[in-house]
């Protein structure tokens, strides 16, 4: 008897938790559907949409947002959202990674106090910064630069080195201590060996940095005021209550590059975030 209550009670545990996983995902990912809907609606205005599924389906934003570039040159957006997140992403790792392993495998003056501060530095909010990077950005005359965008991603980027500093304490020393009797320098052990046993980790941190401008909006709003510079997420912010389908194609179009490439690495990922929260 008290065995069938047991099971009785797992059953009902398990449909609840089913139940509410499937709530918390609806409402996490309606809205993401209806804007994928609205996408494929023939009628411009948010204000013709009527209900969850369009009344006919058209691929008619899509073409238009490659098409019809007068007034909204979404290329040219997503060009210059391009340009930032590649060398935003390849100069932001380089940093975290070298940041990181020196932090992990050498030990000096005030590296204690460099990660006290950091961490305490990441609890603030971005944007109190704000203020601050305009007015030196201004004096420096970088407003209206892409590279501009570039150098404070890059910049930023060493200051969330924790997760890739775990990844590199759980490499034993062992290896490091062969490597030095065999007469290798730190430059090589980091070249021939950390470097190599690292891939899972490069690559978490190359997307991670590369997802950061890629859908960015407060500095690229605050620091690009020429048109022509804009990227994709400054750009579709002007876009008009009329253009509504446009903004929800244009949306899709930006979420499905950096959605791929979490599927095609998320073996990497995964590997590369556990291993990092691992502790000896």
């Amino acid at each position: 008897m008290k065995k069938r209550s047991f099971r009785v009670k797992n059953l009902i545990d398990t449909i609840g938790t089913h139940i509410l996983l499937i709530a918390i995902c609806f409402v996490f990912f309606f809205p993401v559907l209806w804007l994928v809907m609205a996408s494929f609606s023939q009628s411009g205005s948010i204000y013709d949409i009527e209900g969850f599924f369009p009344d006919s389906f058209s691929l008619a934003s899509y073409s238009r947002l490659f098409t019809d570039t007068t007034m909204y040159d979404y290329p040219n957006w997503l060009k210059n959202t391009l340009f930032v997140s590649i060398f935003s992403s390849v100069i932001g790792t380089v940093l975290v990674i070298l940041t990181a392993y020196t932090i992990s495998r050498f030990e000096f003056k005030s590296r204690k106090m460099l990660m006290k501060s950091a961490l305490i530095l990441n609890m603030f909010p971005s944007f109190m910064g704000m203020t601050a990077v305009y007015l030196i950005m201004v004096n420096f005359n970088l407003i209206n630069q892409l590279w501009s965008l570039i150098l404070i991603y890059a910049a930023g980027a060493p200051m969330g080195y924790l997760v890739q500093k775990g990844y590199f304490d759980t490499i034993s020393n062992t290896i490091y201590e062969a490597a030095r009797i065999d007469g290798a320098s730190n430059i090589k052990i980091f070249k021939d060996i950390t470097l190599p046993l690292s891939k899972p980790m490069i690559v978490y941190t190359a997307l991670t940095q590369f997802a950061w401008p890629w859908s960015d909006f407060i500095l690229p709003n605050l620091l690009l005021k020429n048109k022509d510079l804009w990227t994709v997420a400054v750009g579709l912010t002007h876009l008009d209550e009329t253009q509504f389908t446009r903004f929800a194609a244009g949306s899709v179009f930006i979420a499905v590059p950096i959605v791929t490439l979490y599927f095609l690495l998320s073996r990497y990922l995964v590997v590369g975030v556990s291993a990092g929260a691992v502790k000896e």
